[in-house]
């Protein structure tokens, strides 16, 4: 039973995110706020159409073309888990939209959520959610 469980872990995380399960309304990941800030600064912030990246199907923006390059050589490393959906939506089995200021840095992962109260319930119990969300993920990504 663990070594079936293993072996399905494996595959899943082997798995590349399908482009449309990617939250990007308009074409535009996260709203058009800046991936690398978050890591960078400890903040949101807004990127611009002055530097932009195309990945997994989405225009990313950035605040400066040192972070647009550092999201270019490590993608998977900024870009928000459940393809920037909720996480706390996630871990409910379910996409909810993110306010790109309601988000959390943890071990070196960002996570995006629905709004501020959202956030606050989410921090409340960040490995179980987690938990939770990481199993949603495969099924709840492809619808």
């Amino acid at each position: 039973m663990r070594r079936r469980f293993f072996l399905l872990a494996l595959l899943l995380l082997a798995t590349p995110v399908r482009a449309d399960a990617l939250n990007a309304p308009d074409g535009l990941a996260i709203g058009g706020y800046d991936a690398v800030a978050y890591f960078t600064q400890g903040r949101a912030r807004r990127g611009t159409d002055a530097h932009v990246h195309d990945w997994q199907g989405a225009r990313w923006r950035f605040a400066s073309d040192a972070h647009r390059v550092a999201f270019a050589a490590e993608p998977e490393r900024y870009a928000p888990r459940y393809g920037g959906w909720c996480a706390y939506g996630m871990s409910q089995g379910y996409k909810a939209p993110v306010d790109p200021e309601a988000w959390t840095v943890s071990e070196g992962r960002l996570y995006l959520n629905y709004n501020r109260l959202i956030r606050r319930l989410w921090l409340m119990d960040v490995p179980g959610y987690l938990t939770k969300a990481d199993a949603n993920w495969p099924v709840v990504s492809a619808r």
